[in-house]
């Protein structure tokens, strides 16, 4: 994306300052709401990262990270980071439409970040306000002027705060690669936070995985970015609430389901299982049964290994021996 300078009108300019400088807050009794400033600097960031080559912004974990961490920066009463509101409540704004995956633009009061990702395609700026965000220096003095309006208090805080920290600490909370002592607080009743974890397990699982199904050694990444290589739970999330990579094997679809099925499962040397309890075609070559006895290929690095007793659950509850 191109950065500019200077190549915003002073008209648009004065227009969005006054705009930024009267957003319409909720009140709450801890105050008014501090979402929808909170997700413009998140907005801002992107630019400045220039991570936007386009005027659609898509919702991903690091997108809800990103509000998460600025959130806890900027914010010092007791109002919860709630991604879903602001990103819809922008809306009424002026300069902020959301487009639904069906076409129309979203009118339903959607509070879920699970529903409103499967519901929502993208969202856009209008096209002056898009138009400035991709100037350098306009883009600054919006950035200062919400920090000064909203948060005078903690911007010094937040501006000499290296950005990055929460989703840098829960990738490495997640590859188990976290220093000695350190620990990371996972709130498992917070939905936002169980969106960027699952997002960020199926992300991460492939890439150690070098985007290699660990049994057939299929590897398919085409040249649009998509893999067909998926991040298996070992111990499903809904019992386990791990999503660490060491619960996670990278497989292709096909072995996907048949481990969450049980017809194959790994044993304590680490090669496969096969369930007697099929009936296959052995002059198929990808027959299950050919893969008996075939040892995974590993992650680099056995802290990235799949734990042994999450296979050993897997054995003894799932697989069908």
């Amino acid at each position: 994306m191109k950065q500019t300078s200077s190549a915003a009108t002073p008209t648009a300019l004065s227009n969005y300052l006054k705009k930024f400088s009267k957003l319409r807050q909720g009140v709450t009794r801890y105050g008014k709401a501090p979402h929808k400033p909170v997700l413009l600097l998140t907005f801002i960031e992107l630019f400045e990262k220039a991570e936007l080559s386009e005027n659609k912004v898509y919702i991903s974990p690091e997108l809800v990270a990103r509000f998460k961490e600025i959130f806890a920066l900027l914010v010092r009463t007791a109002h919860t980071s709630d991604f879903s509101l602001p990103f819809y409540h922008l809306a009424t704004e002026g300069f902020w439409n959301v487009k639904t995956k069906l076409g129309p633009t979203l009118h339903v009061h959607i509070k879920s970040i699970h529903t409103l990702s499967e519901v929502v395609d993208f969202g856009y700026f209008a096209e002056d306000l898009y138009t400035l965000l991709l100037d350098t220096e306009a883009r600054s003095i919006l950035k200062t002027a919400i920090l000064d309006h909203y948060f005078p208090v903690t911007k010094a805080e937040y501006l000499n705060t290296k950005q990055g920290g929460y989703i840098q600490n829960l990738q490495s909370y997640l590859l188990n690669e976290s220093p000695a002592g350190y620990t990371l607080e996972l709130n498992e009743t917070d939905e936002e936070e169980a969106f960027i974890r699952g997002g960020m397990f199926k992300k991460l699982v492939p890439q150690v995985y070098n985007h290699t199904c660990c049994i057939s050694g299929m590897r398919l990444v085409s040249n649009h970015g998509f893999s067909m290589i998926d991040a298996c739970h070992i111990v499903p999330f809904s019992l386990s609430k791990d999503d660490k990579i060491n619960n996670g094997l990278a497989l292709c679809p096909n072995l996907h389901r048949a481990f969450d099925r049980g017809l194959i499962s790994v044993n304590e040397k680490l090669k496969v299982l096969v369930s007697d309890a099929i009936a296959e075609d052995l002059t198929n070559a990808y027959a299950l049964l050919h893969l008996k006895g075939k040892g995974l290929a590993l992650p680099f690095g056995a802290k990235h290994y799949p734990t042994a007793s999450n296979l050993a659950w897997h054995r003894e509850h799932i697989f069908k021996g």
